[in-house]
Order: C-alpha cells, then structure tokens, then sequence
C-alpha cells in the first residue's frame, strides 16, 4: 500500500495564515495557506444558491454533536449489512451480523485493515457502524446519557462512523489501536474523540470511534491537531486554503450560503461538496495531475 507523506507548497502571492503545530509521526509540518485573491476563482462559476443549500445538511464533513443534529438528508445513502457484502469481509471480524454501514466507508475501512496486517497488525472487530434513529432511540432510553446520545446526535446515524476493536485487548492498549491513531488519516478516517480534546468534542476518549471525511481533510486535521469542530472552525475563519498532499495539490473553500453571498465551483475540474450542517458548504477541488 502506497504511503502518503507530506509536502510543503509554499504557493505564494498570499502568506502563511496558520502554522501547524509539531510534525506529528515524522510528517513534515503542513501549513495552510491563503490562496492568491485575484486567481482564486479563475476557471470557476456561480453556483445557485437553491442548489447549494441542499448541501449544507449532508456530505462527510458535516458536524454532529450535542447542538448539530443531523438532518434526514445528512443519513448516507448506501448503507449496507457489512456481513451480507462479501467482497468487504476479508481482514477483520464483526461481532453482529446485523452491523450495517456506508459501503464506501465499509470499502476504506477494509483497505485499511489490509495495510495494517502488512505490518502484522492483523486482529480487527468491527463492533458498531450506522443505526438508524429508531435504534438509537432504543439504545437511548436502555443505556441512558452516560453511554448513548439521543437519535439524531450521534455520529453513528450518519453512516459514516464506526467502532473498531481488537480482539486481542481493549482498543487504548492493543496494537491495532495504535496503528490507527498513527495511519488512520491516510485512509480518509480521523480518531473523532482523542483523549485531549474532551473541551471541544464534549465527549469522553473514545479510542474505538473512528470517522471517515475522506482527503486531504484527515490529514490535515491529524498534522494539525485538529478535531473536526476546530478544523471547520479554521475553514470557516480562512475560507480559502491550499495544501499539497504527496505531490497533489488541494483547494478548499469555505461558503456561507445566503442569498447575497456568491458560491463558486470548477468549470472543469473534478470537486466535491460537503456541508457543515450549521450554514456553509465546503467546495474541494483536486487540481489536475
């Protein structure tokens, strides 16, 4: 499996807005910069704003927690009973036949777990992936506050999150654990409640709960430290950034959609959005190769 690494593009009519903090995992240190306001928007249009509100609610960036519900539309639409799809079984275990979840995060995951067992960490159990608001409700009132959220505040009824463990020891010691913490970003995922950021998340360390929102955001959150409330946070502040991921160049754009506020997408190159589920989008553009 390819191994990403980190360059640093100093692209610069514009300065360095944000230095990341200490290189993590002998990364380079990747900083965010400000993309050159007068060619930023060449090669774009205008996108209709009645189309780009129907994003704000869904993509795989969008926030979740206790005062950002999700939205009906926010709910993936290729939600699939792992046990039943067995092209996505090899390389781990499920303890339910019943765990269902995006078949493209089902997808990432496995790839995942093939890379780890190359580096003989091979001991995986998908234990939880999506519920729907009906079962999270149920675990709700069975479990109460201390263990489950309310249906609709949880990660878990998107379908882009899941519980990973090991069967060899609990997540926080055993090595597929900390394989994760370190290459899970490479993959799309990000470890969604590390133990230092409880203020911000509001939850407690979960080292089993893993989300997917895809490149270059988690490894831009995993150099920077981020958790996903303080790297929309940053978008939102810088709206326009770019970094270079192993010799591939990324742009991101911040939008808040109202009527008087324009959002731009590429003519020509490939995109994707994602909404914030507050009031914004998030444009990505991959430039060409």
């Amino acid at each position: 499996m390819k191994k990403w690494g980190f360059l640093i593009c100093i692209i610069v009519v514009g300065y360095i807005l944000t230095q990341s903090p200490a290189a993590l995992g002998g990364n380079k240190e990747m900083s965010i910069i400000v993309l050159d306001a007068d060619k930023k928007y060449e090669g774009y249009r205008t996108a209709a704003n009645i189309e780009m509100k129907k994003h704000i609610h869904k993509g795989n960036l969008v926030l979740v927690n206790s005062e950002h519900p999700i939205k009906p539309e926010g709910v993936r639409s290729d939600i699939v009973y792992v046990a039943k799809e067995r092209d996505l079984l090899s390389g781990y275990g499920v303890l339910d036949t019943k765990i269902m979840l995006s078949r493209e995060v089902a997808e990432r995951f496995q790839k995942m777990v093939e890379a780890a067992a190359q580096e003989e960490v091979r001991y995986f159990l998908m234990s939880s992936g999506y519920r729907d608001f009906e079962k999270q409700d149920e675990l709700y009132r069975q479990k109460g506050s201390d263990y489950a959220l309310p249906a609709g505040y949880s990660e878990h009824n998107l379908g882009l999150s899941l519980d990973i463990g090991s069967s060899l020891a609990p997540m926080s010691e055993a090595p597929e654990g900390a394989w994760l913490e370190k290459n899970a970003w490479k993959y799309g995922f990000i470890l969604r409640y590390p133990k230092d950021k409880v203020n911000v998340t509001g939850i407690q360390y979960e080292p089993w709960h893993f989300r997917y929102v895809g490149m270059p955001h988690s490894a831009i959150m995993y150099e920077n430290q981020m958790v996903l409330e303080e790297y929309l946070e940053m978008l939102k502040e810088k709206r326009d950034v770019t970094v270079d991921l192993d010799g591939e160049t990324f742009r991101i754009h911040y939008y808040r959609v109202s009527e008087d506020n324009k959002v731009y997408v590429p003519e020509h190159e490939s995109y994707d959005i994602s909404g914030d589920n507050m009031e914004g989008v998030i444009v990505t553009v991959k430039e060409p190769s």
